[in-house]
């Protein structure tokens, strides 16, 4: 370990710079990715809500129906 420098350091410390700016990127694109995820996913919620309520009506509607037959 005698030969190590202050050079040697210093290019190994750059390399691992730029790897953990990479590696940032990287996790900053994984971000707004799941964050585009919980979006559609909060919108299919919304869907099945909105479907749930239209069963919902249209259910209502068959019982009052139903009698007059």
């Amino acid at each position: 370990m005698g030969d190590v420098t202050n050079g040697l350091l210093y290019e190994v410390l750059k390399s691992t710079q730029g790897r953990l700016d990479k590696l940032e990127a990287g996790q900053s694109e994984i971000r707004q990715e799941l964050i585009s995820i919980r979006g559609h996913m909060v919108a299919i919620q919304q869907d099945t809500h909105n479907i749930y309520g239209m069963l919902g009506r249209h259910d209502d509607r068959l019982e009052r129906i139903e009698p007059r037959l």
